[in-house]
């Protein structure tokens, strides 16, 4: 059987009796991104302690200043990992994180090796994405990535044991606690135990059983974090070109780290992620989708609700009575991606979340669209029949739940 590609990681944590847990850890970076309240209300929160903040770049930022903040932030992993961060050698963490609905989600934190991620569509690597990748998405990231010392995840890695055989190891392991705080801005409340050598085994044979040695099977389906995955793909690649093949093989940023779920968990549940776009006519928008509508020769039928500000939120059912893809998503962006390339003076968002929805689209010129997202149990047989997802498929929840920065490792 082939070796598993997931393992223990060179685990970097902050001592959490010196430094403040729920100040440390903050949310992933793709959230919030047309919020910048949030994004302030954790600028205050955090204040001068050390955090997770200063070692990412919020893509509400993205296009600002990039530079700028780069250096800032390779300035804060080069300080942080001298004065701040702990080794712990070979070390993978099961969490428990109560989300804010009081739902337990469990992870497993440990690396991934980005020689079996392949996020290409038609892709048969024991890792894959899950949704289309957007090639213009990698390239600021992979700035960062680039003369960074340390990395940090929010990248969730989906794993099909409907027998429960992995998670059932983690909880009966007993080991030292890692941290165990409450997590700032309403999102509950994490606790993470280092797992023994002795469970880390059993896990990884337990990983190892869950495809029954199928050839070109699917492993580990990527959930949340893929661009940022893909980033690092991108990056290791650099380093190959750069060094050769033979000595990538041991540079530490041929892995990264993530946190490995269950899909059959109950606290994973689904969501649409919902699109908003800015600087639209909403008159031309909805002319220009009934033609697009019309040219669908087959399909179901499909249904969206157009949202928008009409002297008070309207709410406006829209349906494409054959569907141009076999989701009603797909459908959508099939159709909106022809009408941006058409008007590049609009602009999209993606939106977790129904009431961040409906509070966007109040504003003006801005125009939103909700509709029914994908059930989680079709989701491993999907990417293995049709290759990944239209992007922006679906999110494990909303943004409160997302996962918060947390655990890093050198990457140099």
């Amino acid at each position: 059987m082939k070796e598993l590609c997931f393992s223990g990681a060179d685990i970097l944590l902050p001592d959490f009796d010196q430094v403040d847990g729920t100040r440390w850890s903050c949310i992933a970076c793709d959230q919030f991104t047309s919020e910048a309240a949030y994004w302030a209300q954790t600028e205050r929160t955090v204040g001068d302690a050390p955090s997770a903040l200063r070692i990412i770049l919020p893509e509400l930022y993205l296009g600002k200043e990039d530079e700028k903040r780069i250096e800032a932030i390779h300035a804060a992993m080069a300080a942080y990992k001298k004065d701040v961060l702990t080794l712990h050698k070979d070390a993978m963490i099961y969490l428990r994180r109560t989300c804010p609905s009081g739902a337990v989600r469990e992870g497993l934190v440990g690396k991934i090796d980005l020689e079996e991620y392949d996020y290409n569509r038609g892709s048969t690597s024991a890792v894959r994405a899950t949704e289309g990748t957007v090639l213009s998405r990698i390239p600021p990231r992979v700035a960062v990535r680039r003369g960074a010392s340390i990395e940090a995840p929010h990248v969730m890695l989906l794993i099909d044991d409907g027998a429960d055989t992995v998670f059932s190891v983690a909880r009966e392991a007993e080991g030292a606690v890692a941290y165990d705080f409450p997590l700032m801005q309403g999102g509950g409340h994490v606790k993470g135990v280092f797992l023994p050598e002795a469970a880390q085994k059993d896990i990884c044979a337990a990983l190892s059983g869950l495809t029954g040695g199928r050839e070109g099977a699917l492993h580990f389906a990527v959930g949340d974090g893929n661009h940022s995955l893909a980033s690092a793909k991108a990056y290791y690649e650099e380093i190959k070109a750069t060094i050769g093949a033979e000595a990538a093989k041991e540079h530490p940023a041929r892995y990264a780290l993530c946190e490995v779920v269950n899909i059959h968990s109950e606290a994973i549940v689904f969501e649409p992620i919902y699109r908003v776009l800015f600087g639209a006519d909403r008159a031309d928008l909805l002319r220009a989708m009934r033609a697009f509508a019309d040219a669908q020769t087959a399909g179901e039928a499909q249904t969206v609700t157009v949202v928008y500000e009409k002297g008070g939120i309207c709410k406006e059912e829209f349906t494409f009575a054959h569907g141009y893809h076999t989701l009603t998503v797909g459908t959508l962006q099939a159709f909106l991606d022809g009408y941006l390339a058409a008007h590049p003076e609009i602009e999209i968002d993606y939106i977790h979340g129904e009431e961040s929805l409906l509070a966007l689209s109040a504003r003006e010129g801005a125009v939103g669209f909700l509709f029914e997202g994908m059930k989680k149990s079709e989701l491993f047989s999907a990417v293995e029949k049709d290759g990944a997802l239209p992007r922006k498929t679906f999110s494990m929840g909303t943004a409160y739940e997302k996962r918060y920065y947390l655990e890093c490792r050198s990457i140099l």
